[in-house]
């Protein structure tokens, strides 16, 4: 992964995902608002690809809705929270060492609604 954030590593990691899907597959993403998602150069990239990809984006307010986000959040909580690293090497082995930590014991998460159950009022 890139230590950036920008439009030429976000068209990288689509021309990834380009690489390991069937051809002729729509590969459809969900993402937050960055500005990589929407800049010039990434439309240029969709523009020369099209069909391919289907972007639907969460609400720009709704972090809570990007699973990332949240573990970002329970990371900083429970692994980052108080300590110093001395370095890049050392925060990516206590990420890696916290990754194995939280695998030892998985909680399987079980969605408590159907989606045939959830009314058009919830979702609005």
């Amino acid at each position: 992964m890139s230590e950036t954030h920008k439009s030429s590593d976000f068209i990288k990691f689509l021309k990834i995902l380009d690489a390991k899907y069937p051809k002729g597959e729509k590969i459809r993403l969900i993402l937050d608002n960055h500005s990589a998602h929407t800049s010039k150069e990434t439309r240029k990239f969709l523009e020369a690809n099209p069909g391919r990809f289907e972007f639907i984006f969460t609400p720009t307010h709704g972090s809570w809705l990007n699973m990332i986000e949240s573990f970002f959040s329970k990371i900083t909580r429970q692994m980052l929270k108080g300590i110093r690293v001395s370095s890049k090497k050392e925060l990516a082995d206590r990420k890696y060492q916290y990754f194995d930590e939280i695998n030892e014991v998985p909680v399987v998460f079980h969605w408590k609604y159907k989606m045939n159950e959830i009314s058009s009022t919830e979702c609005a």
